[in-house]
């Protein structure tokens, strides 16, 4: 494709390492995504109201709906991805 073709090897073995970082990430959500469809959940509350981890639905209902985590929930899990990256 011609991509590289002006590029040294200080940036291909970056643009390798961004591509296996991004394939484990994507490796862990699959795993995600099949654990809770499955009906596994983590133990215990999941806020200070008492509301357990599996009172929320899988999937993209988890984000948008009348079940939908609260959006401050939300900010934070963004927050915290963000710092981890």
């Amino acid at each position: 494709l011609g991509m590289l073709t002006d590029a040294d090897q200080e940036r291909f073995d970056r643009l390798r390492y961004v591509e296996v970082k991004h394939g484990r990430i994507c490796q862990l959500a699959f795993l995600g995504q099949i654990v809770t469809r499955n009906g596994i959940h983590l133990p215990g509350p999941i806020d200070m109201a008492g509301d357990s981890f599996d009172s929320y639905p899988n999937g993209i209902a988890a984000l948008f709906g009348d079940n939908a985590i609260p959006q401050a929930g939300l900010l934070q899990i963004v927050a915290f991805v963000g710092f981890l990256e």
